[in-house]
Parts: structure tokens; C-alpha cells; sequence
């Protein structure tokens, strides 16, 4: 490396995926781009077969992404806006498509020239090392990278800069006194935080009909009812990747889901299409141990799932009413992979009650929003004047699913199966307790996850839960 040249006069070059930016812009191109429309996926096979360097330059030509929509590091920013304070020129060099670089270069301003991939050259490793060589000299500039590609123009540059290295760029630093720039590294629980673990008590409704039906000492069906939770739990986070990947640009313009592992760059999308497989995988595995009627259920839930993350999740209401079907879908997967009756009151009263859940989690969403009543959830088809309505239909929801319990525990039923049914009465006010209060801490803006998951982890929740698991233990002697 020759430090004796004056450093003003030596640009600065800037690669971009992984670099400037927490993510590959190819493979997420791909995966948006397959997502929404499937139908390419042999356009896709054919751009591949055409080389790298054209299919970068399709999936860019196909893709609706932007500039702002891309996940920035602020540190390597900051490296920029130095250099180019000190008087040095910056330059974007990237395998990236034309229309990706040229639009971020635009977009951000700080860029005295762009280099980057055509259809015919796909500009990384070795073709990036000539190209700068030939624009600038060798050790005639300072190179930023990430990755095992950049290690070859790290060797033609007067000082190579290194961002979240990869092995092979680790090595290279620590081999030739390279500089780093420190970024913020993926935690070891990033994947977990991906597939949402914490959701996973969600599927604890799935031991629903096990307890109503009184079969809890029944070993066979404790285990199945255990499969089953995995089943659907692994299945279920399944989803959660999809819905994230779907979900990109909407994600990185929220407040808070702009950190979730993909939409901050943290997780990559080939580890997130290998995380997501094995969890299929497993889903299907556990779930051919269960009756078959529990693989149709996973089915149905497979189904409204992937219709609700593609299509019906931005319809208004059409949303809340298919998030309580899918948590109503949980109880009969409980129920067949069991072999536990299913009764018209437990349905009935699950839509009441996940449906005033479900409008928690809306208006949540509703309530964080400006001042303005105009504006709009970002992928939702709600605005801030909807408040009102939703805070209305989820109160009504409440009471009604607290009216179903009230019916339930004077119906036949109850009498045949409890010994002392009037024990059970404490539960219409101990449920309803739960839905006012969980709608209270909501309009105080003290609830800020699902709802359910929110229940699940109040101690006073669990405590009422508690307490109506005890009186239906009492009711049965």
C-alpha cells in the first residue's frame, strides 16, 4: 500500500450490495419478484441461463423497488460524507444492475461517477479489479467491500476497506493491515427472531379442545396434541418468512418492523429460503404422525395464510375477519389431530373472540399513525379515522363472544358434562375482564405486538387464565 500520494487525489470507490447497502439487491429482487409473480419463474430459468450479468438486469427491469426502499448503512455513510468533505471523489462500483445503481446514486447524491453491470458484463471480482485499474491506476484508489469477490480488487487498491467481512475478507484485513469499518453484525438469534418463535404461543390453542373435551390425562392425545403445536408452530413461521419477504418495502417504511432480520438487511435471503424449507419440512414431517384430517386442516391454514399475506391482509375488514379464522383454524387442528369433539359454541365463541383481537391488532397500528386522519397504515387498508370503528366493533365483539360463554354454560351440554355447572359462571366476567382490559392498555397506547402474544405474556392475563382453568377443574368434581 503507498500512502506517500496525496490522499485528496485518490477517489474513493463504494461497492454496493452488502456494503452500502445491509442486503444483495439481486436475490432480493428474485425473492419479491417470485413472490408476486410466479408465473416468471421460467422467464427467470431462461435469464439465468443468459448469464448473471443479464439476469441482473431483467430482475432489476421487473422489480418495483426504489431507491429509499433499500437498507442503508449509516456507517459507511458517514465514511462518504468525510471523504468527500475532505475534497476526495466517491464512486459507486457495483455488479448491481444500471437501473438499481444509477437510481441509488441519484437518490443519495454523493457519488461523482457510477460503475456497474450491463448485460453482457457482470462487474465483480476480477472484471471490477481491471475496470478500476484502468480508470484509475493500480493503488491508484481506496476500495470499500464485504465480500470474497472484493479480496481481488482489495489487492489493486492502495487501501482496502472491509464491512461485516466474510471470511475470506477477514482474512485478507488481517493479513495486510486492512482498515474496517464497524457495522452492527447479525446477533446469534437472528433467525429465531425471523421465524418469530414468540409467536409460537399462538398455537397453544391448539390444546383447546384437548382440555374442554377432558381428555388431558389421556397420554396419546397429549402427545398428538404436541405434534400438532410443532407441526403447526414450524409451519407457521414458515409463513412469517414469506410474509416478510412480501412484505419489504411496507416493512422499511414502518417505524418498528423496519428492524425486522430481512427488512434491515440482517438476515440474507438465501439463509431465509434454506430456514424456510427446512421448516416446511419439518411442518410435513411431524405432520404425516397425525390423522389425516389434521394435514387437511394444515392445508386450509396453508391456503387462507398465503391468501391473506398476499391479497387479503390490505383488504379493510376482510383482514380481521381472516386473522380470527386463522386462529379458529388452530382450535379445529386441535381438535381432529386429538380426536376431540368440536363444538358449535367453542367455534362461535373463538370468532367473537379472536375477531375483537384482531381489531386490537389494527387499531394498534390505526393509533400510531399522525395526527393526520388521512393518512394511511402503510400495506393496510385503513386510515386514522377509522379508530372510532374499530375501537366500536372490537368492544361488540367482546361482549358478544362474553354472550356465547353465558349461553354455552346454560346449554345441555355444560349439564352433562360438568358436576357442578354453576362453578363455570365466573368466567362470562373473568373473560370479558380480559378483552376490556387488553382494549383499555391499547387506547393508552400500552400494547404494541399481537394481541394474543400480548395476553399470553401479561402476568395478569395468565392469571385470569388460571383461574378459569381452575374452575372448570372444580365444575368437573
Amino acid at each position: 500500500m503507498d500512502f506517500s500520494v496525496d490522499v485528496k487525489h485518490v477517489p474513493l470507490c463504494v461497492d454496493l450490495d452488502g456494503t452500502l447497502v445491509a442486503t444483495d439487491t439481486l436475490w432480493e429482487g428474485l425473492a419479491t419478484l417470485l413472490l408476486k409473480r410466479p408465473y416468471l419463474l421460467f422467464h427467470v430459468a431462461f435469464w439465468v441461463f443468459k448469464g448473471k450479468a443479464y439476469l441482473k438486469q431483467k430482475v432489476a427491469s421487473y422489480t418495483d423497488s426504489s431507491a429509499q426502499d433499500w437498507p442503508l448503512r449509516k456507517e459507511v455513510l458517514d465514511y462518504i460524507e468525510a471523504a468527500k468533505q475532505s475534497g476526495r471523489k466517491a464512486y459507486l462500483v457495483t455488479g448491481a444492475a444500471k437501473a438499481t445503481a444509477l437510481e441509488l446514486s441519484n437518490h443519495l447524491g454523493i457519488f461523482d461517477g457510477v460503475f456497474h453491470s450491463n448485460e453482457q458484463e457482470n462487474l465483480t471480482s476480477h472484471r471490477k479489479a481491471a475496470k478500476l485499474v484502468t480508470e484509475f491506476g493500480e493503488a491508484g484508489f481506496d476500495y470499500i467491500g464485504n465480500s470474497r469477490d472484493d479480496v481481488v480488487v482489495f489487492d489493486v487498491a492502495r487501501k482496502g476497506i472491509v464491512v461485516s467481512p466474510d471470511s475470506a475478507a477477514r482474512r485478507w484485513q488481517e493479513l495486510n493491515d486492512g482498515e474496517e469499518i464497524n457495522v452492527p453484525l447479525p446477533s446469534p438469534n437472528t433467525i429465531f427472531k425471523s421465524i418469530r418463535v414468540h409467536q409460537w404461543a399462538k398455537n397453544m390453542l391448539i390444546g383447546v379442545p384437548l382440555v374442554l373435551d377432558h381428555n388431558l390425562f389421556e397420554m396419546q392425545a397429549v402427545v398428538a396434541a404436541i405434534i400438532a403445536f410443532f407441526s403447526f408452530s414450524f409451519f407457521a413461521s414458515s409463513v412469517y418468512i414469506v410474509n416478510d419477504l412480501s412484505d419489504l418495502k411496507a416493512d422499511r417504511a414502518h417505524a418498528k418492523k423496519r428492524y425486522r432480520p430481512l427488512a434491515s438487511g440482517a438476515l440474507s435471503i438465501p439463509v431465509a429460503a434454506m430456514t424456510w424449507f427446512a421448516l416446511v419440512a419439518a411442518s410435513i414431517a411431524l405432520a404425516s404422525l397425525l390423522p389425516v384430517q389434521f394435514i387437511l386442516v394444515l392445508a386450509l391454514y396453508a391456503v387462507v395464510t398465503t391468501a391473506y399475506t398476499f391479497v387479503l391482509k390490505r383488504k379493510l375488514l376482510v383482514d380481521v375477519f381472516t386473522l380470527a379464522g386463522l386462529y379458529t383454524i388452530r382450535i379445529i387442528a386441535g381438535a381432529v389431530a386429538t380426536f376431540s369433539e368440536l363444538s358449535f359454541w367453542l367455534l362461535a365463541f373463538s370468532i367473537f373472540f379472536f375477531l375483537s383481537l384482531a381489531l386490537v391488532k389494527r387499531y394498534v397500528e390505526v393509533s400510531e399513525l399522525d395526527d393526520d386522519d388521512n393518512s394511511n397504515v402503510v400495506g393496510r387498508g385503513y386510515s386514522g379515522v377509522d379508530t372510532n370503528m374499530l375501537i366500536q366493533g372490537g368492544i361488540s365483539s367482546a361482549f358478544a363472544a362474553t354472550m356465547v360463554l353465558a349461553l354455552y354454560i346454560n346449554s345441555n351440554e355444560v349439564i352433562g358434562m360438568y358436576s357442578n355447572p354453576w362453578m363455570i359462571w365466573p368466567l362470562v366476567p373473568i373473560i370479558l375482564y380480559m378483552q376490556l382490559r387488553i382494549w383499555i392498555l391499547a387506547g393508552r397506547g400500552q400494547v404494541h405486538e399481537d394481541p394474543v402474544v400480548f395476553i399470553m405474556r401479561d402476568w395478569r392475563s395468565q392469571l385470569t387464565m388460571v383461574m378459569g382453568g381452575a374452575l372448570l377443574l372444580i365444575a368437573m368434581v
